[in-house]
């Protein structure tokens, strides 16, 4: 009895979550259209691999000019904007169905956080006030708003493979199909998010060494293999299409190079004021047709041995840049005092609950607060800091977060720890 009335109370302060988020995001939508007529239109590499979608069906055109194949933004968002222009036009209905599915998809995330809080031993109560922090103060600012909704897709992918893989290291018996097809989930999320590939590989290491028995060899192989089926479709598409295998996205070595040259910034948008430019080919025409001449693989790689060169050349500030990016990734951009305090408090309050929590979980319970948090920055130390690249994680942030101020509000008297 007890157990359900503590289920309907939180179904019933997640619809409450989900109603305020959208609320909180579409009305300012509505504002925003009211002054911006095109706000339609379709821009960005994002954008303009919708638009060749489009018009002739292929993954192609991110940049300033046409340079052929590409694979430098992952599948979903395109494809998914492709689908509602093609349904819709370039018309303003379009628009309104794009930001309507933004913000369903964050008002989902957020109204689901209780949910997780609760399998991830945090409690419900946790999630509730995560939820509703989020649901008022919009994460990504107007994306939230009149984006698409591609970091809310990837932090949902992100959360249920979290949950996925806990259920699977507590419970009982474990079958090979059950484990091919959590492979399957995970290769199709890393097509929304490509370095929870870190992440799952973190998981299968601690199931290894936690599980014990024969089968968990077999297991963990089942969901590898899963997770490599899923990911050959659009391997062999890229290899046919762009004459070389990378792991889904193909624009690692341009990332890289950008991060790690001479006057480079930990924060990109540093770097951009500083140079004026960036040796992009989105925005740097000379860059654009090294892409179309080279091919979009070539210029990749070339692009990698360019920032590997100088790397090496270059210890002592790869070094420091890599601290930076490090501090970048969990407090912020600094050169904002204010968000930067906002994403720091935050981060706090997560450590804190982390001391508190920690001994009370069994050894599942810590791996899977843990483990994202250790392996999923990994790839953003050695790339320039981007607003949107720790999103994906802020909602483990925010649930320790709320774990820590729910357990001021109870126990006042009592400190962290």
């Amino acid at each position: 009895m007890g157990a359900g009335r503590a289920e309907h109370s939180a179904a019933r302060a997640s619809l409450f979550i989900f109603l305020l988020a959208f609320a909180v995001r579409a009305a300012p939508l509505v504002y925003w259209v009211s002054n911006h007529e095109n706000f339609y239109r379709l821009g960005g590499e994002i954008g303009k691999v919708a638009l060749s979608l489009m018009r002739s069906g292929q993954f192609a055109d991110p940049y300033m000019i046409p340079t052929g194949p590409t694979a430098h933004p992952t599948p979903l968002s395109p494809a998914l904007l492709a689908l509602i222009y093609h349904a819709f036009g370039m018309t303003a209905a379009a628009g309104y169905v794009r930001a309507l599915v933004g913000i369903c998809s964050y008002s989902a995330l957020y109204a689901l956080l209780p949910w997780f809080a609760r399998r991830l031993g945090l409690g419900t109560r946790a999630g509730i006030f995560a939820g509703v922090a989020c649901a008022l103060i919009p994460q990504q600012g107007l994306g939230e708003v009149i984006g698409l909704g591609a970091t809310a897709h990837a932090a949902l992918a992100f959360a249920l493979l979290t949950v996925a893989f806990l259920y699977r290291w507590t419970a009982e018996r474990l079958s090979a199909a059950g484990s091919v097809l959590l492979g399957m989930a995970c290769g199709a999320a890393f097509h929304i998010l490509p370095p929870l590939l870190l992440v799952v590989l973190g998981n299968l290491i601690f199931e290894l060494w936690w599980k014990r028995g024969r089968r968990k060899w077999l297991l963990a192989a089942c969901v590898a293999a899963g997770a490599a089926l899923a990911c050959v479709p659009w391997t062999w598409r890229n290899y046919t299409a762009l004459h070389g295998f990378f792991f889904i996205r193909s624009n690692f070595g341009l990332e890289l190079r950008i991060a790690n040259h001479p006057g480079a910034a930990a924060d990109i948008e540093v770097t951009y004021a500083r140079q004026g430019t960036l040796r992009h080919p989105s925005e740097n025409l000379g860059e654009a047709h090294r892409v179309r001449d080279l091919g979009e693989a070539e210029y990749n790689r070339q692009a990698r041995n360019e920032a590997l060169a100088w790397i090496r050349t270059h210890p002592g500030e790869f070094l420091r840049l890599t601290l930076m990016r490090f501090l970048h990734f969990w407090c912020g951009p600094l050169r904002d005092p204010w968000l930067a305090a906002l994403f720091t408090t935050v981060t706090v309050l997560a450590l804190l609950a982390l001391r508190r929590i920690l001994p009370a979980l069994t050894a599942p319970g810590r791996a899977a607060l843990l483990m994202p948090l250790a392996t999923f920055p990994l790839v953003y130390y050695v790339v320039s800091y981007v607003a949107h690249y720790p999103a994906p994680l802020a909602w483990m942030l925010l649930l320790l977060a709320g774990y820590q101020v729910q357990s001021w509000i109870r126990d006042p008297g009592r400190t962290a720890g």
